[in-house]
């Protein structure tokens, strides 16, 4: 972890630094561990306006010139006051994700950006500056008058890197665009959950105590924006606690894919099948989200322990019968990641047939909670199933609240991405374009014209009329 040695980087403002002054410095884990840092926490500006990791590596060598363009950035403001701050609070160290990382190495960023949450968590002092805020209080209610392009709520509560910010330190000081003071995160849990959708306890306990479900991690970023778009998936990966390298290229939906099969290998939290739960009428081909925005009515979302699950499977299925099938192997525990998709083991209800489809329920090991005493249904999904291997998620189905019909354990197959060519390597390929003309059509013919705009549901509704997928796209003329 490299950091700003705050005297020598104010010296050096004050034009009192040597040339051969160390403004950046690098310590390994040990000497980390008896540092007392600060970390500044912000939205960033033009890249042109924030100050890299070369540009501060040789500082105190440049010209008179170019070190006047230098501090007249507003990032380089930022770090001259963050560093007075940190003076004043009795810190001589700060982290500046600016220019504290290399970012020309893929390794150092890849290391940083795994490593991030644990540094803010370590911090001794995080300050978060608002500039687009000059009052001396946090806004209590959305004012899209003053903050129109991030949801009416000042901009860094809208940035997808500053959530992790916000829960991994214990504490974090709120100032506004002068540097004045506003609030500590200690003393204003209340207005933060009402403009974040984070649980106080969370703000209060951190998550190590809070118990948060998957689910709910997703449902806080669901409103973020990230400048590049995998980042979506990258900056939760401290919150969600898992490690995976950046493959910068990917695209948002490969990563956040790539993030969800991550916690899958370390988490057995059902929750994460529980995205688009209020979504209506819709389908999805795969049992793995998008993005987190479909995670964005789960705030509520609860995991159901194991032990309170097998209470609730017993009003179905009967305890002997229960404990037979899960004698072998902790089932209810346990789902793997295939080639072919995700192996579980769920309780299914049958709920109709339709032509070549079956409808069923599935019953996850969590819930809404409601503040009440009482407790909550499972959460359940519905699952159409085609075949004994074709099955999609039908969004919007209603909950099912104290099953009737016959519950049954059963081990099934979850696809979490589309059919594709394993042939075709890099960007996939175009579909294929069949053409015909209507003076092709004899009298004999029966024609179905299936009319819809991309992602309206067409080939979901061709695969339920004639049984398989559509792999073409008609163009009549």
């Amino acid at each position: 972890m490299r950091l700003i040695n705050v005297e020598a980087f104010l010296d050096f403002h004050e034009g009192k630094a040597r040339p051969d002054a160390q403004i950046l410095k690098e310590f390994n884990d040990s000497e980390l561990a008896g540092t007392a840092y600060a970390a500044l926490s912000h939205c960033w500006g033009k890249l042109e306006d924030e100050v890299q990791y070369t540009e501060m590596e040789s500082l105190t060598n440049v010209d008179v010139a170019t070190r006047g363009k230098i501090q007249r950035r507003s990032g380089y403001r930022k770090i001259r006051k963050a560093c007075q701050q940190a003076r004043r609070d009795d810190l001589h160290w700060l982290w500046v994700d600016t220019c504290c990382i290399d970012k020309r190495s893929s390794a150092e960023l890849s290391e940083a950006i795994n490593s991030m949450y644990v540094w803010y968590a370590n911090s001794d002092g995080c300050f978060a500056f608002l500039h687009d805020v000059d009052a001396k209080t946090l806004p209590t209610e959305p004012d899209n008058r003053n903050f129109s392009e991030s949801n009416g709520w000042p901009r860094w509560f809208s940035r997808g890197w500053t959530l992790q910010e916000l829960i991994a330190p214990q504490d974090v000081h709120f100032f506004n665009q002068n540097w004045e003071y506003i609030t500590r995160k200690r003393d204003s849990v209340d207005t933060l959950s009402v403009i974040t959708r984070i649980a106080t306890g969370v703000l209060k306990d951190g998550l190590e105590w809070s118990h948060a479900s998957v689910a709910q991690i997703m449902s806080w970023a669901a409103d973020r924006t990230t400048t590049r778009g995998e980042d979506r998936a990258y900056s939760l990966l401290g919150l969600l606690r898992v490690h995976m390298p950046m493959l910068y290229g990917e695209g948002k939906s490969a990563a956040f894919l790539r993030l969800q099969l991550e916690i899958i290998k370390t988490n057995n939290d059902q929750s994460i099948f529980a995205w688009g739960w209020k979504i209506k009428n819709k389908s999805a081909s795969r049992f793995l989200a998008d993005d987190p925005s479909y995670f964005r009515d789960c705030s509520n979302i609860h995991r159901i322990t194991h032990v309170d699950f097998l209470n609730i499977l017993e009003e179905y299925i009967s305890k002997s019968r229960l404990h037979a099938l899960l004698s072998t192997e902790k089932r209810l525990q346990t789902f793997a990641v295939t080639n072919h998709g995700i192996q579980i083991w769920l309780p299914l209800t049958r709920q109709s047939r339709t032509g070549p489809s079956e409808l069923f329920s599935a019953m996850l090991a969590c819930c809404e909670a409601r503040g009440t005493k009482s407790r909550s249904s499972p959460i359940t999904i519905a699952i159409e199933q085609f075949d004994h291997r074709s099955r999609s998620r039908c969004l919007g189905w209603p909950q099912v609240e104290n099953q009737i019909l016959p519950v049954k354990f059963k081990k099934i197959l979850l696809p979490y991405r589309d059919n594709v060519n394993p042939t075709i390597r890099g960007p996939l390929k175009k579909q294929s374009t069949a053409r015909f003309a209507f003076e092709d059509i004899i009298r004999s013919d029966s024609l179905i014209v299936v009319v819809g705009a991309a992602g309206s549901g067409k080939s979901n509704f061709i695969k339920k009329l004639t049984g398989t997928v559509p792999t073409t796209t008609i163009h009549l003329h």
